[in-house]
């Protein structure tokens, strides 16, 4: 979807770096050895990530009960203990950092953290995304820490809201856009089949890169298999349902954690193989960025109230949710139809497109 996209989590990971150096050097009366401390922490952040990120991150809790930001038995064994030690740091103190579970862990894992920073910049330039720009050097300069947390000053507001922007349009063009749903869907399914099956230790799993994966989802037998060569060749499953919160309801979310089930049952209905139906329930919105908390020159104040722009894009972020159930093409309007009934969708809200403006034209 965005071939120029091919950055890595080690260059995200020397930004992060980047970033909470320079957010070090404003901030006052931090010792020399706790700067090193939160350098190292935020090089390692991602270290516990399996392959693809967060395509994999759950498939890999539910056979492990390990998110990607529990690191402590990955620095606290092995060549990576040993080079901590070698410079003083503990392996157990830069866990905490990583989870955010120390005051100076903020820096890496908070509101408003380097990580996001460098992330959102990073995804927006490689993708295009033109409304990406985050003024961070603005933000850097205005963060500081206030009662043991860490803030941003009256004056960053406008970067923050600048941040807050460019979440937003990622997740519209980027993270939500329904190709990218279709295909991590597609793909963690596709693990999933292979672990059940035994062809992939989900021990194992969180220790890949993304080419081992690759390489062992290309040689898996079953549905996991064919799940695999679909991606390889783009023949990527189409929406038969795809839907936001005005049509779906909130009593959708509650479906959640009985996806599996939905998709059997859907299947079912249309009369097709459950294993050919994917069904895509998102968490509900949610922006931690407007929990970031503003120092005006009297008290401490969330961003989403310090600014009224802020509190209109939380409720923008609502719209870009969406509920999806995907399918082989050939599938889509009985699987759509079962997925309606099943949902209790009484009535979807047909989406205009330009193709219906052409159309209604050559009718003139």
């Amino acid at each position: 979807m965005y071939p120029g996209a091919n950055h890595t989590r080690f260059e995200h990971s020397l930004g992060a770096m980047h970033l909470a150096s320079m957010l070090m050097k404003n901030l006052d009366s931090i010792e020399e050895d706790k700067k090193m401390e939160i350098r190292a922490a935020s090089l390692l952040h991602d270290i516990g990530h399996g392959p693809f990120s967060h395509v994999t991150e759950n498939v890999i809790y539910k056979y492990t009960r390990r998110r990607h930001d529990d690191v402590k038995d990955i620095v606290g064994r092995g060549e990576v203990k040993e080079v901590l030690k070698k410079y003083g740091i503990s392996s157990g103190d830069l866990a905490k950092h990583v989870r955010g579970e120390t005051s100076l862990g903020q820096i890496l894992s908070s509101e408003i953290d380097v990580d996001r920073m460098d992330y959102l910049v990073r995804d927006a330039h490689y993708t295009g995304v033109a409304f990406g720009v985050v003024d961070y050097n603005r933000l850097i300069n205005q963060m500081r820490f206030y009662e043991d947390r860490l803030v941003v000053d009256y004056g960053g507001l406008k970067a923050a809201e600048s941040l807050l922007v460019s979440r937003f349009w990622m997740n519209t063009s980027v993270y939500y856009h329904h190709v990218t749903r279709i295909s991590e869907a597609m793909c963690s399914k596709a693990v999933e089949y292979m672990i059940e099956n035994k062809e992939l230790d989900p021990s194992r799993l969180r220790q890949m890169d993304d080419t081992d994966l690759i390489a062992a989802m290309r040689s898996a037998s079953g549905h996991g298999g064919e799940l695999a060569r679909r991606l390889d060749a783009r023949k990527l499953y189409k929406r038969a349902l795809y839907i936001g919160l005005e049509d779906s309801g909130k009593g959708v979310l509650k479906h959640r954690d009985k996806i599996e089930r939905a998709e059997k049952e859907i299947g079912e209905l249309a009369g097709v193989d459950p294993q050919c139906v994917l069904v895509d329930i998102p968490k509900t919105p949610e922006m931690l960025e407007m929990k970031a908390m503003i120092k005006t020159d009297h008290k401490l104040i969330p961003l989403n109230e310090a600014s009224h722009f802020v509190s209109i894009l939380q409720e923008a972020h609502m719209d870009n949710w969406r509920m999806g159930v995907y399918c082989p093409k050939e599938h889509c309007e009985a699987v759509g139809k079962a997925s309606k009934e099943y949902f209790n969708v009484r009535k979807v809200t047909k989406q205009f497109k330009l193709s219906d403006l052409e159309k209604s034209r050559m009718q003139e």
